[in-house]
């Protein structure tokens, strides 16, 4: 699966691992409503069998809508647990809830 969660005991935050498969790509965003749809706050790491793959925070009891900027273009996830249409953007999002 793309999206792994832990729910921490101390506090209402889940950690989020983001990854998304792409060999070939030189660089990989996570853009979100939980980082304002911001191409430069979070950036994926690039592991060595073509993964990319990041960890964030996010506050549980919410859904949140993401797609990855793969080189440029905007793609969603490969196995979301759900897909959200969003009529702001005209176009369909990645949607994980927590």
């Amino acid at each position: 699966m793309a999206i792994t969660k832990k729910f921490l005991k101390s506090k209402p935050v889940c950690k989020v691992t983001f990854s998304i498969s792409a060999p070939e790509a030189t660089e990989v965003v996570l853009v979100g409503d939980f980082n304002e749809w911001d191409s430069t706050t979070t950036p994926l790491k690039k592991l060595k069998n073509g993964t990319f793959k990041v960890v964030v925070d996010l506050e549980t009891e919410k859904s949140y809508e993401y797609k990855y900027i793969l080189d440029g273009e905007y793609v969603n996830d490969d196995e979301p647990e759900a897909l959200i249409f969003n009529e702001y953007a005209n176009a369909e999002n990645s949607l994980v809830a927590l």
